[in-house]
């Protein structure tokens, strides 16, 4: 078993927030340097090449892993160092996962109050403000995965699918989700499911989309599960069900307000094993990790996290 190394294993995704991740890198290296924190770097060259360097690092006894990109940048690393406990019986509380902060969306930092400005990032970082958050276990048609800020099933799983689409062709910048976006509200269709929390059916019908967080914030800032908290043992989940569009409508103000537990529309709850079935791909942080059916669970474990003003 090797030693436990005391340096800070860094993982820069050069590909994220379009193309400006070096320049910010520079700026953190400059810091941490300054502040006499200890780390080693690693780039990656192609798609979950994140997690595997991740994977990698924690069998060489790094216990501290610094993921630089974005929200996909996270998910990969995340994955790394949980596949890494799950095969080796190590417990996840012996990590950290910190996160600069240079992608386009940036929805997990928002739950944990890190703010988007890498030299006070760092500065977080050197002064071990850390807390912990819950492990959330995955499992598709594909196998098992982890989430660490939310996923989501039908129209937020067909936005994502398109945006990475775009991003596989070289396309880059705010404009792809934009186009993404308006493109998935024309062409979505309503899948029937299925969703049972606890043992108990929720929900049985159509609908046209289906989240589920342990974060609060996705798609650059809306709430589908503005009451989650990354440490308290449960996930959060909401459906649109299938409605007469003008009525939809009038929810999405609750989507950003914070307000979509109070819709009578929209359902919402939370529980520690949710199950769900039907046909349709799904999402976790911005990534296709499957299709259903679905199996999440809480599994009752935590690792440490960087957090800012909570």
């Amino acid at each position: 078993m090797p030693s436990i190394k005391p340096d800070w294993y860094c993982i820069v995704n050069p590909h994220a927030g379009s193309g400006k991740t070096m320049s910010e890198w520079a700026v953190a290296e400059k810091r941490l340097t300054s502040l006499s924190v200890p780390y080693k770097t690693s780039l990656t060259n192609y798609k979950f090449h994140a997690e595997k360097l991740a994977f990698e690092a924690a069998s060489h006894g790094y216990r501290k892993i610094l993921a630089v990109g974005g929200d996909g940048s996270v998910h990969e690393v995340l994955n790394g160092i949980l596949r890494f406990c799950a095969e080796q019986g190590t417990a996840p509380e012996e990590f950290t996962l910190s996160v600069i902060p240079i992608g386009s969306g940036n929805d997990w930092i928002k739950s944990l109050g890190v703010p988007h400005d890498t030299a006070a990032v760092v500065d977080l970082l050197a002064a071990g403000a850390f807390a912990r958050q819950d492990v959330v276990r995955v499992e598709t048609s594909r196998g098992i995965s982890y989430m660490a800020n939310i996923g989501g099933v039908g129209f937020d799983s067909h936005v994502c699918d398109r945006v990475n689409a775009l991003k596989d062709s070289g396309k880059r910048g705010r404009t792809i989700y934009l186009g993404a976006l308006l493109y998935t509200i024309f062409h979505t269709q309503s899948f029937a499911t299925r969703l049972v929390a606890d043992g108990k059916v929720v929900f049985e019908g159509e609908a046209y989309s289906v989240a589920f967080g342990n974060g609060r914030y996705s798609g650059g800032g809306m709430r589908q599960v503005p009451l989650s908290e990354i440490d308290d043992g449960l996930l959060d989940y909401m459906v649109v069900p299938k409605a007469p569009l003008s009525r939809i409508l009038t929810q999405l103000p609750r989507l950003y307000n914070g307000t979509v537990n109070e819709s009578g529309l929209l359902l919402s709850g939370r529980c520690r094993v949710l199950e769900m079935t039907g046909e349709n791909i799904v999402e976790m942080d911005g990534e296709i990790v499957g299709s259903l059916p679905l199996r999440i669970s809480m599994t009752g474990r935590q690792l440490g996290v960087l957090v800012g003003n909570l």
